[in-house]
């Protein structure tokens, strides 16, 4: 039985969960969003709780997917009503980001600006040197914060980049002195 899959979802006041054929969706203060199920998969709605169950519980395979699949369901209540968010560090002299209506700006010690251009559905705050991504589709927010990174990843002997705030960069050491024999 999976310890994930068997906790019930609970639904709070103001989010409204609707079960479709293969699909959830939910609908709550910051927005809307929408999950295909998987056909081994079936969620029950009773009062304000989901529960989410598999055709066979003894199959390795289904059981995977009745925990994956609770977890979605929870991301997309947890985002309607609370929302996601990511943050960025920038490290490095004369390393900066701005933010120019859909597209974000980043001087990261190339020859040339790189703009990142902007998904629906994801906000993005600069305030010196973090980055704060936010949304509602966790997946979507994560996704964005990456690409970002990407761009210049933190290097291991300055630590010159773009890390996430709670990322801890090895530090290596440098080259030393030539050897006096």
């Amino acid at each position: 039985m999976s310890r994930v899959g068997k906790n019930p979802i609970i639904v709070p006041d103001g989010v409204t969960v609707t079960i479709g054929d293969n699909q959830v969706h939910v609908k709550g203060p910051n927005g809307e969003l929408t999950e295909v199920i998987h056909p081994s998969v079936i969620i029950e709605q009773n009062d304000k709780e989901l529960i989410v169950k598999v055709n066979d519980e003894n199959n390795p395979k289904e059981r995977a997917l009745w925990g994956l699949f609770r977890s979605l369901v929870n991301n997309l209540i947890v985002g309607v009503t609370e929302g996601y968010k990511k943050e960025l560090e920038i490290n490095g002299v004369g390393y900066r980001a701005e933010v120019k209506g859909n597209v974000v700006v980043l001087n990261v010690g190339y020859s040339h600006q790189v703009e990142f251009a902007l998904p629906d559905g994801v906000k993005v705050n600069v305030e010196k040197n973090i980055i704060t991504i936010s949304g509602i589709n966790k997946q979507l927010v994560g996704q964005v914060a990456a690409n970002i990174r990407k761009i210049r990843k933190p290097e291991p002997y300055k630590g010159k980049g773009i890390k996430y705030i709670d990322e801890v960069i090895r530090r290596k050491v440098g080259k030393t002195a030539g050897k006096s024999e």
